[in-house]
């Protein structure tokens, strides 16, 4: 009787350890059968979140078990709401599809801004490749050249889409700081607006530092624009005479509605994942794309398109979603009202 209670403890203990195993494979093992990883672009070609996502795309398979292949495909609609609401509420949750999507948009449920389907707080935050600068810039031909011109003269700038800065921090300055901006919209990606400040239809964009100078790299040490001034989450000391857009608030509370304004700066470039994944995926996908960022090839791809790297991990990304979304409710919905 002992013998036979104790085969089937056994028995148990052995099915446990196998079920568990058998878990564990799984979740190590997405990719089996030649399965690849979809990296879902919320832009348009040509733009800094494409160049990002394209090279993500390229690097961090040999990273994943199986050494998947990684494919990029544009999703571009309502300023990238269209991949986070996509890959939260209908991507697969097994690790084989991540999106990247417009640092701002994730602000967008907070703010109210229609379209917003998803829920910062639940996404899984993969990392990040760099921290942001945005910077205000006007072709060198526009009317505007400095601060002061921008109080008293029209500024017209591209705009991509809400939830992204070349909408949002017009809007919003123009009503906190007088800012005299127009906004044009339309705009796939930033470097359609490029194109179109180079043939003179509109003056100006306020888009980040390594999209510009990846895609115009002689924008600005030519002065072919100026850069009015710069926002993100610190000064950059690479452009320290551009005037830091928080120090520019006359009030405390100007300068804290701006600093909330530019809080998704410290997302950059930010890759999510579904909700409500196996913890064992999450960890997978965000160990591997931590790696790309300590892989020699990726840095000389990186190098060679002029873009550089400050990685964040998604645990930081975490992080500092929740300290945003702990914003007091009247700095919240003010600058919510300002961006719709």
């Amino acid at each position: 009787m002992r013998f036979g209670k104790a085969c089937v403890a056994m028995a148990a203990v052995m099915a446990n350890f196998l079920s568990g195993g058998t878990a564990r494979a799984q979740d190590a093992e997405p990719f089996a059968n030649g399965k690849p990883i979809t990296v879902l672009i919320g832009f348009g070609p040509g733009g800094g979140y494409d160049l990002w996502g394209r090279l993500v795309a390229r690097h961090i398979g040999k990273h994943l078990p199986g050494r998947p292949n990684g494919v990029p495909q544009n999703m571009p609609g309502a300023g990238s709401l269209t991949v986070a609401n996509y890959v939260y509420s209908v991507a697969p949750k097994d690790g084989s599809v991540i999106g990247i999507f417009a640092r701002d948009a994730a602000l967008a449920p907070l703010t109210g801004q229609a379209g917003a389907r998803f829920d910062p707080l639940k996404i899984s935050w993969i990392g990040s490749p760099a921290v942001e600068t945005n910077i205000c810039i006007a072709h060198r031909n526009a009317p505007v050249k400095t601060i002061a011109d921008l109080k008293r003269t029209q500024l017209i700038v591209g705009d991509i889409g809400p939830g992204t800065g070349t909408r949002a921090y017009p809007l919003a300055l123009a009503d906190i700081l007088g800012f005299k901006f127009k906004l044009v919209a339309g705009f796939p990606s930033s470097v359609d607006v490029f194109l179109a400040m180079e043939r003179g239809e509109v003056d100006g964009i306020c888009e980040s530092l390594d999209s510009v100078q990846s895609k115009r790299p002689d924008w600005i040490s030519s002065k072919v624009v100026n850069i009015l001034f710069q926002g993100g989450a610190a000064p950059n000391p690479t452009i320290a005479p551009a005037p830091y857009i928080v120090d520019l608030g006359e009030t405390q509370t100007q300068r804290d509605e701006i600093a909330f304004l530019y809080a998704g700066q410290g997302l950059g470039r930010p890759f999510i994942a579904p909700p409500d994944m196996a913890p064992a995926r999450l960890t997978m996908l965000r160990s591997a794309f931590d790696k790309i960022w300590r892989d020699p090839e990726a840095i000389e791809d990186a190098r060679k398109q002029k873009l550089d790297m400050d990685p964040r991990t998604g645990a930081e990304l975490q992080s500092l979603v929740e300290r945003i979304y702990a914003t007091p409710r009247s700095i919240v919905d003010r600058v919510g009202e300002l961006i719709k």
